[in-house]
C-alpha cells in the first residue's frame, strides 16, 4: 500500500469515527415516537411488520437514515437495543470513553496600544513570522514587531474603517479591504499604495489572496464575491449567490477554491471554474461572523451566536458540534496546528476548545484597558502566529492584546474545565 492510499484510508476511518460519535444516535427511532408511528399503521401495515420480525428481515419501519456495510455493522454491535440492555446509556458510555485532548491554559502576556479606533482585523506575516499587521476603525493599518510589540510603520490611505487584510506568502503584498468600497494593494517594499480595485457598490468587509493563483477574493455589503487579478485590477468573476452581506471569505488551493459565510447563515462553497456554488451549508440559525481554516487537517471551522461547528473538506459535511451553547454572539475563531480551537466573544470572553472533540476547556474575560467603558469589552478578530504558540487578539477598547500558553502547566496542576459530555450535544 502506497502513501496515498494510506493516508486515504486513514480520512476514512477519521470521517467514519467522527460521524459515528455525531449521528450514530440517530440510527433509531425513540421509543416514543416509535409508537406514535406504529399507530399510524394500517392493518395490512401491521401484519406485514410481524411477518418482517418472525423471519429477522431488515428493521426498514425504524431506520431513519442508510448506511453503509462497515458503519451498519458498527451501529449494529454497539446500538442495537435488543443486543444491549439500554442503549442510552450504552451511548452515554460511548461519549464518556471519548477524552479529550489535555491543553495547556493561556494567559496575557502583552498589551498594545496604538490604534485610536476598534481594532477590527489582524494578521501575522505568513513567511517569516516577525511582524504582524492590524486594520482599525481609524482607518489605518499599522505594522508590528512580533517579538517585541513595537510599532514599525503605518500606512494610512483609506478614509473609512479598514475591515480585513490579507498578506500574500508569494508576492511582497499587503491586500487591504474597506468601507470605503475599496480594496487597496500596499507593496510592503515601497511601503506605499500601488493599485486600487473598484468594483464594489457598497463597504468591502473582508479580502483573501488565492495561495496558488494571481488572484484575489473580496466580499461585502453589497452581497457577491469578485475575484480579482491581482496585476491588471480587472475583476475576473463575480459569483452571485448570497442573500445578506458577506461575512467573511477563505481562498483555497484546491475545490472548494473559495469559501465564503454570510449574514443570511449561510455558507457557501464555490467552484471557480463553473462560477456557481457546490455546496451550500444551511446548518447555522443565524449570522455566520467567520470562519476559520485548519492549518493541518482539510477541514474548517464556522460560528455564529451559541454555535461553533466544524466541517469536513470539500465536501463540506458536518464533524463536530462544539459545546458553545453559552458563549453568546461570537465575532472570531481561529485555529492552531495543536488542535486548539479559539473563540473570542463580544462580551470580551476568550473561549479555547479541544478541535477534535468540541470540548471546551478554557475560558477567561479579557483584561479591559484602564480608562476603557464598560461596553468595550468586545473582542473582533484574532490569528495565531505561525508557531501556533501565541495568539494575537484585536478589541473595541483599541488595544491589541498577545496571549500565550503557560509553560508550567500539567494536566494534575491545570485540569481545566471538566468533560461533561451529554447526549443534547449531539445535535443535528
Amino acid at each position: 500500500m502506497d502513501e496515498a492510499d494510506a493516508l486515504e484510508d486513514i480520512d476514512a476511518f477519521y470521517a467514519s469515527v467522527r460521524w459515528n460519535n455525531q449521528f450514530a444516535q440517530l440510527a433509531h427511532l425513540p421509543q416514543h415516537l416509535q409508537t406514535v408511528f406504529d399507530n399510524g399503521k394500517t392493518v395490512l401495515e401491521k401484519y406485514e411488520g410481524i411477518v418482517d420480525k418472525n423471519s429477522k428481515r431488515s428493521r426498514n419501519s425504524s431506520q431513519l437514515l442508510k448506511l453503509d456495510d462497515n458503519r451498519q455493522n458498527l451501529i449494529t454491535q454497539v446500538y442495537n437495543p435488543e443486543s444491549v440492555g439500554h442503549s442510552v446509556l450504552q451511548r452515554q458510555e460511548q461519549l464518556l470513553s471519548q477524552k479529550p485532548q489535555w491543553h495547556p491554559p493561556w494567559k496575557l502576556i502583552r498589551v498594545i496600544n496604538g490604534h485610536s479606533g476598534w481594532v477590527r482585523c489582524v494578521q501575522v506575516d505568513p513567511v517569516d513570522n516577525d511582524w504582524f499587521a492590524t486594520g482599525s476603525n481609524d482607518t489605518t493599518i499599522k505594522i508590528w514587531d512580533l517579538a517585541s510589540g513595537k510599532l514599525k510603520l503605518t500606512l494610512a490611505g483609506h478614509v473609512m474603517t479598514v475591515r480585513d487584510v490579507a498578506i500574500s506568502s508569494r508576492h511582497p503584498y499587503l491586500f487591504s479591504a474597506s468601507e470605503d468600497k475599496l480594496v487597496k494593494c500596499w507593496d510592503l517594499e515601497k511601503n506605499r499604495s500601488i493599485r486600487d480595485y473598484h468594483g464594489h457598490l457598497s463597504g468591502v468587509h473582508t479580502v483573501d489572496v488565492h495561495p496558488s493563483l494571481d488572484l484575489i477574493a473580496t466580499a461585502g455589503r453589497d452581497s457577491v464575491v469578485k475575484l480579482w487579478d491581482i496585476r491588471s485590477r480587472v475583476p475576473v468573476m463575480t459569483l452571485v449567490g448570497h442573500k445578506s452581506p458577506i461575512n467573511k471569505i477563505y481562498c483555497l488551493p484546491v475545490d472548494p477554491q473559495v469559501v465564503s459565510a454570510s449574514t443570511d447563515a449561510t455558507i457557501r462553497l464555490w467552484d471557480i471554474v463553473a462560477g456557481k456554488t457546490i455546496k451550500t451549508l444551511t446548518h447555522h440559525k443565524r449570522s455566520v461572523r467567520d470562519l476559520a481554516l485548519h492549518p493541518t487537517e482539510f477541514s474548517m471551522a464556522s460560528a455564529c451566536t451559541d454555535d461553533i461547528r466544524s466541517w469536513k473538506l470539500p465536501e463540506g459535511a458536518l464533524l463536530t458540534n462544539f459545546a458553545s451553547e453559552d458563549t453568546g454572539i461570537i465575532n472570531t475563531l481561529s485555529i492552531n496546528q495543536d488542535d486548539v480551537l479559539f473563540a473570542g466573544g463580544d462580551d470580551g470572553t476568550l473561549s479555547f476548545y479541544d478541535y477534535k472533540s468540541g470540548h471546551k476547556y478554557q475560558s477567561m474575560a479579557s483584561q479591559e484597558v484602564p480608562g476603557s467603558l464598560e461596553s468595550e469589552r468586545a473582542i473582533l478578530s484574532s490569528t495565531f502566529d505561525q508557531t501556533g504558540l501565541r495568539i494575537i487578539t484585536g478589541e473595541t477598547d483599541k488595544s491589541i492584546k498577545m496571549w500565550k500558553q503557560i509553560s508550567d502547566a500539567t494536566v494534575h496542576n491545570q485540569p481545566g474545565l471538566p468533560w461533561v459530555p451529554t447526549l443534547g450535544a449531539q445535535r443535528f
